[in-house]
């Protein structure tokens, strides 16, 4: 039977009472098109004018990621195809909107768990869960973001479903009232009036409950989405973590196949899947459910993992890898050509010092070869890419947890757009996982100098913790858009400075900002400045740089280091 995937097929009737799984998927498809068409406007909603507007590309690759998982999907059950999406969405979240978006789904999941069909008090209720959920899974809910879009637009539910059977009813009036409280964020949130935007994860929202709304009033005009499928591997591939391979003197990896799937069955025992996964290799990573599990292994013969999952139900997305001959292309090409597959070669280095069992671990996430190396040169065990732009996924930083022989790891976020996507993977890791949420690269390293491998887990995180609120991070960019923020007037294309999260200078010359830059960070009572040149600044022009500051602030200890990273011309670090 070949699935049908056309929105105009099986729209619901005029009055339409009950929610199948079908017509749930048809609605998620729609909700993702939509996006899709306008995630770019949502990108465009960032606060501050710094490279970093990606909640809509957050947004967009979480639901991609979720509608994955329900694609092909020909379940009619409401309540098993919210699961799939709900997990789908949880594994692929990027960002902390993606985070908060995939804790809505799981929300909803959960409120329809067990139902064939939905009429509107199933939905409404669910729909007030999905709220719930969504405030439950941040630290320190804030008001005027997307949190309040979905409560008010869930609290609107509820009241669609005392007055009418129709769901199409319910969704006309939770849209209605997601817009409102969408154009009264700024009256919650100070900041978006200051920018003069509205909050772009609410905006992210308000669009898939729209494209939700047009496709049941037969308004998709026959728009059909991206393949998720394919999409989800190769966004997946692009964006993988760094693999934490032991290259021996010989150069022959002992398991040089990298092997994935999804094994789909009933009554799965996760546990013992990843106990016998884990047996036939190495960076075994085994995640899911008692339907769905996700394996990751490298292994000396791809057959076993494969015939191993297909003796316990059916398997999808099979993705076998030989690293052997990729990083001997790698090295054969002296490391200029791009590595493929999904091995970098920056990360063929072996990590030192080795971790041991029973040891702790830390996984870092960075933006640039530069951060990279110095990382790893502190003792990081895990890398993952990412930074500005480019978050990972929750799914990546838990394949790097997995990868690591200990089951004691801290995972340093290094970016406050990552932090919430850390937390999803502490919680679905079966191994010790504790996130230090370092906000910036220099946070991170002065909580890898604070780091003890022998030491008690919660002991080590809370000293890095400590250690790295103990730095002033400033960082010199370009603005993106221009606004006042903070009595700082920005131009698009002006360089601009910003200390620990805020705009404090603009200007059209890189030496004028960072003298003002360094002067809200307070340097004068700093003793150290670690400078972080990106990849857009040579090597002779960040000595430039180093020689202007010391003539500023002769008694400053400064430490030049290539980062690499993307975007920033400079990152600093004071201490």
């Amino acid at each position: 039977m070949t699935q049908n995937n056309s929105l105009e097929s099986a729209l619901p009737p005029a009055k339409w009472r009950q929610c199948n799984g079908q017509q749930l998927r048809k609605l998620l498809q729609a909700g993702l098109i939509w996006l899709d068409q306008n995630h770019i406007q949502v990108n465009a909603l960032n606060v501050f004018p710094v490279p970093d507007g990606d909640t809509g590309t957050n947004m967009l690759l979480t639901m991609r990621s979720a509608f994955a998982r329900i694609e092909r999907n020909q379940e009619m059950a409401v309540g098993k195809v919210a699961h799939d999406l709900a997990h789908g969405a949880l594994m692929g979240a990027r960002g902390n909107s993606g985070v908060i978006l995939s804790q809505i789904w799981r929300g909803l999941a959960q409120g329809l768990k067990d139902k064939e069909t939905a009429n509107v008090h199933d939905m409404a209720k669910a729909l007030k869960q999905a709220a719930d959920t969504a405030y439950k899974g941040v630290m320190r809910p804030v008001e005027g973001t997307i949190l309040t879009v979905i409560r008010e637009g869930s609290d609107e539910a509820v009241d669609a479903a005392e007055k009418s059977s129709d769901l199409r009813f319910l969704l006309e009036r939770m849209l209605e009232r997601s817009q409102q409280a969408l154009e009264r964020t700024p009256q919650l949130l100070p900041v978006l009036a200051q920018a003069g935007v509205v909050d772009s994860g609410g905006q992210g929202l308000v669009f898939i409950l729209e494209g939700m709304l047009r496709y049941v009033n037969g308004q998709m005009n026959g728009l059909t989405a991206t393949p998720a499928g394919a999409q989800a591997t190769a966004t997946a591939g692009a964006n993988l973590p760094a693999q934490a391979l032991a290259v021996p003197e010989d150069g022959q990896l002992e398991n040089p196949y990298d092997v994935q799937f999804i094994l789909m069955g009933q009554n799965l025992d996760v546990a013992t899947v990843r106990d016998t996964i884990d047996a036939m290799g190495d960076s075994t990573v085994v995640v899911g459910d008692e339907h769905t599990i996700k394996v990751h292994v490298h292994v000396k013969d791809p057959g076993q993992p494969i015939s191993y999952g297909i003796s316990l139900g059916h398997i999808t997305d099979v993705v076998v890898e030989n690293m052997q001959m990729q990083m001997e292309d790698i090295v054969t090409h002296g490391g200029a050509a791009a590595p493929a597959g999904n091995i970098q070669f920056a990360n063929l280095v072996p990590e030192s010092p080795t971790i041991q069992p029973g040891q702790v671990a830390v996984v870092a996430v960075t933006a640039g070869p530069g951060l990279a190396d110095i990382f790893r040169s502190l003792g990081t065990a895990g890398i993952v890419s990412g930074g500005q732009t480019n978050n990972p996924s929750t799914e990546e930083i838990l394949q790097a947890i997995g990868d690591i022989p200990t089951d004691k790891i801290i995972v340093l976020p290094n970016n406050k757009n990552i932090i919430l996507a850390a937390e999803a993977a502490c919680h679905l890791s079966t191994k010790h996982v504790v996130v230090v949420p370092t906000r910036t690269a220099p946070q991170g390293v002065a909580a890898m100098l604070a780091w003890n491998p022998d030491g008690d887990l919660e002991q080590v995180s809370q000293a890095m913790d400590a250690a790295s609120s103990s730095v002033c991070t400033g960082e010199i960019t370009v603005a993106t858009r221009t606004v006042t923020l903070n009595d700082v007037q920005v131009e698009t294309g002006q360089l601009i400075g910003i200390a620990d999260g805020q705009l404090c200078a603009s200007g059209r010359d890189i030496p004028t900002v960072l003298a003002a830059t360094l002067a809200s960070m307070g340097i004068e009572e700093r003793e150290i400045l670690s400078v972080y040149y990106g990849q857009q600044v040579t090597e002779a022009e960040a000595n430039d740089t180093v020689a202007q500051i010391a003539a500023l602030y002769p008694d400053l200890e400064i430490e030049l280091l290539p980062g690499g990273q993307p975007h920033y011309f400079y990152i600093l670090g004071a201490e």
